[in-house]
């Protein structure tokens, strides 16, 4: 283990320190494919957009962010072309978020980019360690969301 680490770092911490790793080579496929522009708040609103559209409300559930929060990352990203907002057909009251084409095609670079640094994690691990990893993860969160 590094020396710059406690004998039993705490896992948020590693959370997190991975995580940078993971957002510093989404952001570089990013830019490369012409997405420069987007910001770190964007990436919460782009893994939960769908064809059918969601609402802001929905988007921040599911992003466990402020509704504010996500609304405003949604407004950036209608200026930006990523997103258009269209009347809710189920409720006229509401809006729903829809990807544009330039925002659907985000999805396939940072999922390509995802895969391939999870291809090199597994070399450095095993593919079961990091397997185990997902599934360890996964059952927290469910474990998490139904209290």
């Amino acid at each position: 283990m590094e020396a710059n680490f406690p004998d039993r770092p705490l896992i948020g911490l590693l959370l997190r320190l991975l995580y940078q790793h993971y957002a510093q080579d989404i952001d570089a496929a990013l830019d490369e494919a012409g997405f420069g522009d987007l910001r770190p708040a964007h990436a919460n609103v782009f893994p939960f957009l769908s064809a059918e559209g969601i609402s802001v409300s929905e988007l921040a559930g599911l992003a466990r962010v402020r509704k504010q929060t996500m609304a405003e990352a949604v407004e950036q990203l209608e200026r930006m072309g990523y997103v258009e907002r269209r009347p809710n057909p189920r409720d006229r009251r509401s809006r729903l978020v829809f990807p544009t084409e330039r925002g659907a095609s985000v999805k396939p670079v940072t999922h390509g980019t995802a895969a391939r640094v999870e291809e090199r994690w597994a070399q450095l691990t095993s593919p079961e360690e990091l397997e185990a990893l997902r599934v360890s993860l996964l059952r927290l969160l469910t474990e998490l969301k139904g209290q």
